[in-house]
């Protein structure tokens, strides 16, 4: 395959590359955006969870490999906090993946172009 990327037209080869990096930063910004929705989902659960519970109960919140006794509002406020900067954080990803796509499209219905009287040719 490299040998009939060679024969092509420079311009052609360079969108050929710049498609090839455009799509691996989207597959790149769709795994991070998986990555914080998954971890937006276990804060709304845990939230979810804590609100269940009485204003006395006894609550631990995980510190790296420890658990530590906390107060519930304490860890409310902290987990709120942590959903907006999550759902902050995705939906920049969001924006950022419709971008990329978008490009992605226009570089591909480019390149199509750009090959049609080529692939005429014997």
């Amino acid at each position: 395959m490299s040998e009939d990327i060679s024969q092509l037209p420079p311009q052609i080869q360079q969108r050929l590359l710049r498609l090839q990096q455009l799509q691996q930063t989207l597959q790149g910004v769709m795994a991070q955006k998986q990555q914080l929705s998954l971890q937006l989902n276990e804060t709304e659960n845990a939230s979810s969870e804590l609100e269940k519970l009485a204003d006395d109960a006894v609550v631990y919140k995980s510190i790296g490999a420890l658990l530590v006794k906390a107060e519930k509002a304490k860890v409310a406020a902290e987990l709120t906090e942590r959903k907006e900067l999550l759902k902050m954080r995705v939906d920049v990803l969001v924006k950022q993946e419709e971008r990329l796509r978008t490009q992605v499209k226009d570089l591909q219905d480019k390149l199509q172009q750009d090959l049609r009287p080529v692939s005429g040719s014997p």
